[in-house]
C-alpha cells in the first residue's frame, strides 16, 4: 500500500471585463486546431492552446495546456461545450473525458454538448511539474503505513515528505509558482473563448469544486451553465477562519467527520442486509475488533500478480476509506473484511482485497497516454499554493490525535494527507481566496451526498449558502459526489444543463441500489 498523500486529497482558478477578479487574461486564443485522437476509444478530438505562465506578464512565457473533446452527438442541436474537471487536483480530464466522457450525465447532454476535458496546469500532457526523471525514483516517498501513528512513523513521514520537496526544489522549474487554482480559472476562461463559448458550462467534482466556485466568482459574468458536484468549501480549503497556521486544511475540511459517517451508514446497512452482507452482524465492534487485531499483528497477502503486501492497521483504515468511496463496491468489501477477520490464506485476501488496493504506479502504457503521470507533485503543487497550513509537523502530530479522539477512526489519515504542505518549497502568489458572494449570470447546481467520505454534505450547504445565485440538490446516497449513483439526479442535471431548469428548493434524490438489498 502506498502513502495516500497524492491520492486522497481518494479515491483540480479573471479578468476584469468579468466585474471581478484578481488579474486580467491576454487577448481571445485564435481557434483550436483539433484532430483526430484516442479512435480506439471513440470520436475524440485532441487539441492544445497556449497560455501564460504568469498572467501578470500575458506577453512573457506561454505553456501549453492539452485538451480532448467528445463531439455531440447532435451537432444540429449544439448547445455549446461542457468544460469536465474530474478532481485531484492534479486529475487529468483528458483521460476523464475518454473513459468515463460516453457514460457521463444522459443521453441528452452528450447529443447536445461537445464533452471537453483539459490536464490542468502542471500536469499530465499539459506542460507539466515533473520533481523526478522516472516512477522509480518515486520510491523514498512512499511508506509502508497510510498514516502515521507513533513518533518513529512520524519521522519516516517527514523524511519521505521532505525528500519530495527537496527534489521539487531542485526540478521544479518556473512552472511549480504558477499552478494555484486561479491560475487554472484563468486558464479555463481562455479555453471557453478558444472553443467559442460566449459563457461558460463546466462540469466538476471533487476537487473540480473548488476550481469551479474560484471561476464563479473571478468570472461570475462569464456563467451559463456550471455543476459542482461533491463540494469542497472554499473558506476551508484556503484561509480557514482564523486556524489557517495552526490547524493544516485536510482537517479544517471536516472530511473525517463525513467519512465516518459513511462508515456508520455502512454498519448500519450491513446489519440491517442479513445474509447479503458477508460481515454482519455486529459490524461495527467487529471492525472495532478487527483494528485492534491488526495493531498487534499485521497480516500478509499475495495478489494474484504474485506481489505481497503487509496489512496492517493503517491500511484498514486507508482501504476503508478507499472502499466508502463507491457504495456499489460494499457487498464485496464486506466479503474482504470478514476474510481478515478469519485471517483467510494470503492468496484468497489478495483475491478479496485486490479491488481496494490502490497502487501509486499505475499508468496506462497504450499509445497516446503518458508514460508518466506526475501526480505525486502535481497535488501539492496546487493544494498547498491554495491553502494556509501551519509550517511544523508537530501541528500534524497534534491535529490527527485530535481528530481521531474525535470524530473516529479517518481523523489521522485526512489530516496526514496534506503534511507534504509544511515545508512544500512553492507558492503562488496569485491565488485566489475570495470572496465566495459574487452574484452570477445564470445560476449554478450544487450537489451533496448525505453521506460523502471525502467532501462532506455540509461543504455542499456552505458553498451553497455563499453563492447567491445557486441552487442546493440533496442526494440521499453514499459514496463521493453523485456520478452514477441516482438517476434523478441524472434528470435533475439535464434539465438544468439544457435548459437552466432548477430543481425545486429541497428537492432530494434518492440513490437508485441501497447497499445490501440485493442485486
Amino acid at each position: 500500500m502506498t502513502k495516500l498523500k497524492a491520492a486522497i486529497a481518494a479515491v483540480v482558478f479573471v479578468c476584469f471585463c468579468a466585474g471581478v477578479g484578481a488579474g486580467g487574461a491576454s487577448a481571445g486564443p485564435g481557434k483550436i486546431a483539433w484532430s483526430k485522437c484516442y479512435s480506439q476509444m471513440g470520436p475524440f478530438e485532441c487539441g492544445t492552446v497556449q497560455v501564460p505562465l504568469d498572467y501578470k506578464s500575458p506577453n512573457g512565457s506561454t505553456i501549453s495546456i492539452a485538451l480532448v473533446r467528445l463531439p455531440a452527438t447532435d451537432p444540429a442541436h449544439r448547445i455549446g461545450s461542457l468544460f469536465l474537471n474530474p478532481g485531484g487536483p492534479g486529475g487529468s480530464g483528458v483521460d476523464y473525458t475518454v473513459f468515463a466522457g460516453p457514460f457521463l450525465y444522459t443521453d441528452e447532454v452528450r447529443a447536445k454538448f461537445d464533452l471537453v476535458g483539459f490536464d490542468p496546469r502542471g500536469t499530465n500532457r499539459s506542460t507539466a511539474l515533473r520533481c523526478f526523471g522516472t516512477d522509480k525514483q518515486w520510491a523514498p516517498y512512499f511508506t509502508p503505513y497510510a498514516f502515521p501513528s507513533t513518533p518513529t512513523e512520524e519521522q519516516i513521514w517527514m523524511n519521505a515528505d521532505l525528500y519530495l520537496d527537496s527534489n521539487c526544489a531542485q526540478r521544479g522549474g518556473r512552472i511549480a509558482d504558477h499552478m494555484a487554482t486561479a491560475d487554472v480559472a484563468r486558464d479555463l476562461d481562455v479555453l471557453r473563448q478558444a472553443v467559442g463559448d460566449e459563457k461558460l458550462n463546466y462540469a466538476g467534482v471533487s476537487y473540480g469544486t473548488f476550481l469551479g466556485q474560484t471561476y464563479a466568482n473571478m468570472f461570475p459574468n462569464n456563467v451559463r451553465a456550471m455543476i459542482i458536484d461533491g463540494v469542497l468549501d472554499p473558506i476551508a480549503w484556503t484561509t480557514g477562519t482564523g486556524d489557517g497556521s495552526t490547524v493544516p486544511f485536510s482537517t479544517r475540511l471536516r472530511s473525517d467527520v463525513g467519512a465516518q459517517a459513511t462508515l456508520n451508514e455502512f454498519f448500519r446497512l450491513c446489519d440491517a442486509g442479513g445474509p447479503n452482507c458477508a460481515f454482519g452482524p455486529d459490524s461495527a465492534a467487529r471492525f472495532a475488533a478487527l483494528g485492534a487485531a491488526l495493531k498487534s499483528h499485521p497480516l500478509q497477502i499475495t495478489f494474484p500478480d504474485g506481489s505481497t503486501a503487509e496489512v496492517n492497521y493503517s491500511i484498514l483504515i486507508g482501504i476503508t476509506l478507499g472502499a466508502m468511496y463507491d457504495s456499489s463496491s460494499w457487498e464485496s468489501f464486506a466479503q474482504g473484511l470478514a476474510g481478515l477477520e478469519a485471517q483467510a490464506g494470503a492468496a484468497t485476501l489478495g483475491v478479496r482485497l485486490q479491488e481496494f488496493w490502490h497502487p501509486a504506479n499505475v499508468y496506462i502504457t497504450k499509445r497516446g497516454f503518458p508514460h508518466y503521470y506526475d501526480f505525486v507533485e502535481s497535488f501539492p503543487a496546487v493544494a498547498c499554493a491554495d491553502s494556509d497550513n501551519p509550517h511544523s509537523y508537530a501541528a500534524w502530530s497534534t491535529n490527527g490525535t485530535a481528530a481521531e479522539n474525535a470524530y473516529g477512526y479517518f481523523g489521522r489519515i485526512w489530516t496526514w494527507v496534506s503534511s507534504i504542505c509544511a515545508a512544500w518549497p512553492n507558492s503562488d502568489a496569485d491565488r485566489y481566496t475570495g470572496p465566495w458572494t459574487h452574484t452570477t449570470a445564470n445560476p449554478v447546481l450544487v450537489i451533496g451526498n448525505l453521506f460523502d467520505p471525502a467532501t462532506r454534505y455540509q461543504g455542499a450547504v456552505t458553498a451553497s449558502n455563499l453563492l447567491p445565485n445557486s441552487r442546493l440538490l440533496t442526494v440521499h446516497g453514499w459514496g463521493h459526489t453523485s456520478l452514477f449513483m441516482s438517476s434523478c439526479a441524472d434528470a435533475v442535471q439535464t434539465r438544468y444543463l439544457v435548459g437552466l431548469t432548477l430543481p425545486a428548493v429541497g428537492t432530494v434524490c434518492e440513490q437508485d441500489h441501497v447497499p445490501f438489498t440485493g442485486p
